[in-house]
């Protein structure tokens, strides 16, 4: 450990975004204990890549929490542990209230009680819903459509209550679309199953998947097809270290939008990834999915402005380049 750099805690540092904010934290000279129950994460990530502490446990487990607190010596925790499967949010509800919300209860009563109290959560755009304007800024009205989005949403009104009461403060980070993988292909996305559109075009170009689904060609968009905001997970990452700092400095509790700023349609996001792999790539035009919005664009102006956060892989053709590099090493 680097002299001055406290230990952090990393839930969920196993998966996908939470481990490139483990890789970008052990860059910036900190310490790193990862806690992450493995349902979705990846053991070999953590203990072969990253090489950092594993603790294999849950966040609604109070006494291992307690003894974690107790034998670490720990600054502040990264938030990344929970559920993120809309629709299974809307089939089974209950797996998501208990995990995103009493799980994250627990490690909040866990933090106050070892007087940890300084947090960095994990929260999304969904907690928006429908967008009344675009781009979205952080003080558009939370109005979810599904439990995924409301699990988060009721985390950031504890998270507030939370500061009111205990000095409890907080950096939340509401993310549009992560993408994209570790340009040096030590990390990538490996979901289980996959739902987001990247990840299952590149493993259609890789023959892995017959085909790509657009759900609905008829948006009012340029291209009839929705409009997205895809940001770099090491962009996603290196705001997370942003946040931290900001809040070991003795920052006032603050929510931040991290996006791209800039949307791409499903089809731009296709043809892109086309001509990164140089293979055909082949669609099925499908009827719209419920729910879907045309556009969904965030404006990132805030955590620029406060954070000084200036990403570096903003263009669709690098966030597809890298992840094609580390699906081609993880499939091929």
């Amino acid at each position: 450990m680097s002299p001055g750099k406290p230990s952090i805690l990393v839930t969920g540092g196993a998966g996908y975004i939470g481990s490139h904010a483990v890789l970008a934290l052990k860059r910036a000279g900190y310490d790193v204990v990862v806690l992450d129950n493995l349902v979705y994460g990846h053991r070999d990530l953590v203990e072969k890549v990253l090489q950092v502490e594993l603790i294999v446990g849950d966040t609604g487990d109070r006494g291992l929490l307690d003894h974690l607190f107790a034998t670490h010596n720990i600054a502040a925790v990264m938030h990344f542990s929970a559920y993120a499967y809309v629709g299974e949010s809307v089939a089974d509800p209950a797996k998501y209230y208990h995990n995103n919300v009493l799980g994250t209860l627990t490690l909040l009563e866990a933090m106050l009680a070892a007087s940890i109290k300084k947090f960095v959560f994990s929260s999304t755009c969904a907690t928006y819903g429908i967008p009344e304007v675009v781009p979205i800024t952080e003080d558009h009205p939370q109005n979810p459509i599904n439990p995924y989005g409301a699990t988060k949403l009721m985390v950031e009104r504890i998270l507030s209550d939370f500061d009111a009461a205990y000095d409890f403060k907080s950096v939340r980070f509401r993310y549009f679309n992560a993408a994209g993988a570790d340009p040096n292909g030590k990390l990538g996305e490996d979901h289980n199953p996959e739902t987001h559109l990247i990840p299952l075009v590149l493993l259609t170009a890789l023959g892995k998947r017959e085909s790509i689904s657009i759900f609905g060609t008829d948006y009012p968009t340029p291209d009839g097809t929705c409009i997205r905001d895809y940001i770099h997970v090491s962009d996603l990452a290196d705001a997370h270290i942003l946040g931290l700092e900001y809040l070991l400095n003795g920052g006032s509790s603050e929510v931040f939008n991290l996006g791209n700023g800039n949307g791409f349609s499903v089809r731009e996001v296709i043809e892109t990834a086309s001509h990164v792999t140089g293979r055909d790539i082949k669609i099925l035009e499908c009827d719209r999915r419920p729910g879907d919005p045309p556009v969904l664009i965030g404006s990132s102006d805030k955590a620029r402005k406060i954070l000084n956060w200036q990403p570096q892989y903003s263009s669709i053709k690098e966030i597809v380049s890298h992840a094609w590099q580390w699906h081609q090493k993880r499939h091929e």
